[in-house]
This record gives structure tokens, C-alpha cells and sequence, in this order.
């Protein structure tokens, strides 16, 4: 697996900050009809289970926001890609359909509640490092102005920084030419659970992106 870590700077703020990372050759293609229909069935058990209001209050959620706040960051208006999800759910506004690769990080997201990541491996520059955001840092996100990444946890390499659990940067994102992945599930609530979820999206990735050569760990 290649060179990645946590910055004891943000372990200060987040002692229980840990990153699930897989590395995988994968095959990105439009999602398959049985893929979707998992995520539509999902998105169903979702809309019964909770609330728009319960959201913020989910305990993985909730570490998250709290997290966001001892940064300086409003979690309401810098919101984990995860709560993002759900409230597009809960809306009814539905999830964009984008390839099977981002579907995956949609569908493992919705059901665990950690944001999720994935990056083509090669527009990066290891050592990776899951750090804090400097002081006027900016980048472009997908489909999305300039984001604001001062003082967010943002993945940075030897080029700059590239992916966050709000919302991730053009530069490693995931194109039908990509044919190898790190998939990130962060957590600011421990390990409790990383490994169970690391493992479905391994099963994930197998089913429905052809992933070989597979490496999974769990970084504190």
C-alpha cells in the first residue's frame, strides 16, 4: 500500500481520528443495474428509519460535526460528505449516478456513516498525509467553485492537497480511465466498526469493479 498516515496535529484535535484505506486495481465502468438497485433499496430503508432532524444527532455524525468545531469550521455549512448524503436522501432529491466506484463510496457511506473518499492513485504523489487545511488553502472541487479547506482534515501529498471528508478535488478523481484506486473511509469516532465496513467494501469492489490486487489497513 502506499505511504500514508495522520498528522499527530490533527490526532490533538481528534485523538480517535483513523482512516480505513483499500488499494485496489479496479475496472470503472457505469454502475450495473443490480448495483443501483442496492443503493435505491437502501436509500428506501433509509427514508423509514430516520428523519431529516435525527441526522445530526447519528453518533458518527455527530463526532464529525464536533470535530468540524473545535477546527473552526461551521458543520452546517462545511458538511461531512456523509450527512450531505443523507440529507439528499431524506430530501428525496436522489444521488447523482456517476460510475461504479463512486456509487460504491455512496452506498458504504449511506450505511455506515463515515464520509468516504476514493482517488486514482496515479495523479498522486505519495507520502500521503490526512492533515489540517492551512491558512487561505483553496481547491477545486468536483463539479463545484473553489472550496474554503482552511482548517477542514484534508488528504495532502507531495504536490498539495487533494481530497477531504466534505468534498474531494478534481486532481485524483475518479474517470472511466482509472485503473487503480485508494479508497478512504474516515472515522472521527475510533476503529469501532472500521474493519467490518473496510471488509463489505472489499466485497463491494469485487462484485461490481473487478478489484484485484487488494490491500486494506487501518491507520491511526
Amino acid at each position: 500500500m502506499i505511504d500514508i498516515k495522520v498528522s499527530e496535529k490533527l490526532k490533538e484535535v481528534c485523538p480517535d481520528i483513523t482512516l480505513g484505506c483499500i488499494q485496489a486495481s479496479v475496472k470503472v465502468e457505469s454502475s450495473s443495474e443490480s448495483l443501483l438497485k442496492e443503493i435505491d433499496k437502501y436509500c428506501e430503508d433509509l427514508i423509514k428509519k430516520i428523519s431529516l432532524e435525527d441526522i445530526a444527532s447519528l453518533p458518527r455524525i455527530k463526532d464529525a460535526r464536533e470535530v468540524y468545531k473545535k477546527l473552526g469550521k461551521s458543520p452546517s455549512k462545511y458538511r461531512v460528505s456523509s450527512e450531505s448524503l443523507m440529507r439528499r436522501i431524506l430530501q428525496k432529491k436522489g444521488l447523482y449516478k456517476i460510475n461504479n466506484i463512486v456509487e460504491i463510496n455512496n452506498l458504504i457511506s449511506l450505511k455506515s456513516g463515515f464520509s468516504v473518499g476514493s482517488y486514482n492513485v496515479n495523479n498522486t504523489q505519495p507520502p500521503i498525509c490526512l492533515t489540517i487545511g492551512k491558512e487561505g488553502q483553496k481547491y477545486k472541487g468536483i463539479g463545484k467553485d473553489p472550496i474554503n479547506i482552511e482548517n477542514l482534515p484534508v488528504l495532502s501529498d507531495e504536490i498539495s492537497t487533494f481530497g477531504s471528508p466534505k468534498s474531494d478535488s478534481e486532481r485524483a478523481m475518479i474517470t472511466n480511465d482509472v485503473s487503480e484506486i485508494i479508497m478512504c473511509i474516515y472515522s472521527f469516532s475510533g476503529k469501532q466498526e472500521i474493519e467490518e465496513y473496510l471488509k463489505y467494501a472489499k466485497e463491494l469492489l469485487e462484485k461490481y469493479a473487478s478489484a484485484k490486487n487488494i490491500s486494506i489497513k487501518v491507520i491511526t
